[in-house]
């Protein structure tokens, strides 16, 4: 049997193929089984994924990253496919598999984002904040190749910050085009409004992300974000209006006290930088279900979306 891609998954079919281990836990279930639950991906997509008669062995045979072959039973349990796995094994050499074809990656080369990005920054104008911007992305360079910008959700793929940053350089040019915005504040807010999810999780090298740090769970991206601008300015010696404005801009960009930003934006930068975030996670978000679903199709409610259903149409083939 050849290996089927998660996207291609249907329920009631067996499935037989190569996945990676995105994350791994043993658990209990209300009848005291124990039973190994796991997220498998592919570069399609992801699957929950469960192994009965499990025990504290196995958990340590399989861990986040490993890639296993795999037959199954795939499921529809809360009108969410699962997969039920009947035998399984750890690769080898034999196998001759190519882990990228099983990571989902940014669809651009992260040496070309890289460049592309740096591109930007040699545009800001004003040397202070080009001279905070620059350090901070130079010290990151080795790491954005590979980060992901999210455990899980939008851009969680292999050098998904850079993609994410990106896109919203290219939007934020066409706004600044649009509205009277200081573009030098505009961009450095854009590249350094994620930087610190490098610092907030713990990702390897295919762009998996294990856990949450030590600091990003007690403290959390936007405010390891302030902490680093401060530290690097006050290094610099920078204007402290130009670095406060900045700490600002990261302060605010989630806007409301319960995504973690204490203030809403105060300068139209900030206020822009929020909205065009936004626009990139949504619509990140909205291809990745739309990619595996037929014309004239529904698709289930997207928890990240609020749970709405997207509609396929023949205008977005």
């Amino acid at each position: 049997m050849e290996t089927i891609l998660i996207n291609e998954f249907e329920s009631g079919k067996r499935v037989v193929g190569y996945y990676i281990i995105k994350s791994i836990n043993l658990k209990t279930s209300s009848n005291n089984k124990k039973y190994l639950d796991m997220n498998l991906m592919d570069k399609s997509g992801e699957i929950n994924a469960k192994i009965w008669g499990s025990d504290e062995d196995s958990e340590k045979i399989y861990t986040a990253g490993s890639v296993l072959k795999i037959e199954g039973d795939v499921t529809l349990w809360n009108n969410v496919l699962q997969l039920k796995i009947i035998r399984h094994r750890l690769v080898n050499e034999s196998d001759q598999i190519e882990l990228s074809e099983f990571v989902p990656s940014a669809p651009l080369k992260p040496e070309y984002m890289y460049d592309e990005i740096f591109a930007h920054v040699n545009t800001i104008k004003d040397l202070e904040i080009k001279k905070i911007v620059e350090a901070i992305f130079i010290e990151y360079k080795e790491k954005l190749m590979y980060y992901p910008a999210a455990k899980s959700n939008h851009h969680s793929i292999h050098a998904g910050l850079m993609y994410h940053i990106l896109r919203m350089l290219k939007t934020g040019e066409k706004l600044a085009d649009v509205y009277p915005v200081n573009r030098d504040l505009l961009y450095a807010g854009i590249i350094l409004h994620d930087i610190e999810k490098i610092n907030e999780m713990n990702a390897d090298e295919m762009g998996i992300v294990e856990d949450y740090t030590r600091d990003g769970q007690l403290l959390g991206h936007i405010i390891q974000g302030i902490i680093k601008i401060e530290l690097v300015a006050k290094d610099l010696n920078i204007d402290e209006e130009k670095y406060k404005l900045l700490q600002h801009m990261i302060l605010s960009h989630h806007y409301e006290p319960e995504f973690g930003s204490p203030k809403r934006p105060m300068i139209p930068e900030a206020e822009l930088l929020h909205y065009i975030d936004m626009i990139d996670a949504r619509m990140f978000d909205m291809d990745k279900v739309m990619s595996g679903m037929a014309v004239g199709e529904f698709s289930q409610p997207v928890f990240i979306l609020d749970k709405r259903r997207l509609y396929k149409s023949q205008l977005h083939e």
